[in-house]
């Protein structure tokens, strides 16, 4: 039985659909305040529900038990809801559900982590010592660090905003990142549960190529056979939006926009060596979202 942690998000609910799909065992932890529509979307597809919370350790004991694995991609930096922080899900609750893994023999934990950064904010201090955590629990441990998602950082709800043509860009716009897809990071992480190299290993994960913001944008434009309007946001402006946050969640957003500002490269060859993912690129991306 392969446990899902964070299985109504956006990465957790494909991870959960790809493991139907294989005809794999899958128990999604879901709150009692989760979006039902989302959880009886998972039902639909054979998932077996665990009624839990990071929050409450003895649910994850509970969800934990007849388990062989668990992957998790839980934190309060998106989907989040009244009361969650990056102390108490990426924090407290990713440690609790470590411990429970542990407690309850599971062969295999899978920790959707991302790539770090010289940076120093709460997410990644938090997702640190998480990994720290897990590598010396004694669990068979894979960290999975993606970078930047497609989905997330091209999308309306960050100003990417491909229907009207306009995008902001951040810094000088020529510092190349490795996008890649949700759906690969499902993948590796699917992938992982089977594979030898992922045995008590860190993987970095990025797509097919490395590009620059300026890069992606001209991506779009040909895809979309239209000019987008830019708006440019100097790197000056996001470091003091940095320094003035003074909440968590705020200072680790700052962060993130000044960090994906400077890019972030990953070579997959070696990686791509040992699993067979065939990686979205930002172009196929791109033009099944115009």
């Amino acid at each position: 039985m392969n446990l899902v942690v964070g299985a109504t998000g956006l990465l957790g609910s494909e991870i959960c659909r790809a493991l139907a799909a294989e005809g794999k065992p899958v128990r999604a932890l879901v709150r009692t305040t989760s979006d039902q529509s989302k959880v009886s979307q998972l039902e639909s597809l054979g998932v077996e529900i665990a009624v839990g919370d990071l929050n409450d350790p003895s649910s994850l004991d509970a969800a934990c038990r007849g388990a062989s694995t668990v992957i998790s991609t839980a934190s309060a930096t998106i989907s989040r809801q009244e009361g969650d922080s990056i102390q108490t899900v990426d924090l407290e609750g990713q440690l609790s559900l470590i411990n429970a893994a542990n407690a309850a023999g599971l062969s295999q934990f899978a920790l959707i982590s991302f790539s770090q950064s010289d940076l120093e904010f709460p997410l990644q201090t938090a997702k640190s010592a998480v990994e720290e955590h897990l590598k010396s629990s004694g669990l068979t441990y894979t960290i999975l660090q993606p970078a930047i998602f497609m989905e997330v950082w091209l999308s309306p709800a960050l100003g990417f905003d491909a229907a009207n043509a306009k995008a902001p860009i951040y810094g000088s716009g020529e510092n190349k990142s490795s996008w890649i897809s949700y759906k690969d990071v499902a993948k590796f992480s699917i992938a992982s549960l089977d594979n030898p190299a992922a045995r008590n290993a860190v993987i970095e994960l990025g797509g097919p190529e490395a590009l620059s913001p300026l890069e992606v944008v001209r991506i779009f434009e040909r895809a979309l056979g239209q000019k987008f309007d830019i708006q440019h946001v100097p790197e000056d402006a996001l470091r003091q939006q940095r320094e003035s946050a003074i909440d968590p969640l705020q200072q680790t957003f700052a962060a993130l926009m000044l960090d994906y500002s400077r890019g972030t490269v990953i070579n997959m060859e070696k990686t791509l060596q040992n699993f067979s993912v065939q990686l979205i690129s930002l172009k196929d991306f791109a033009q099944a979202n115009i």
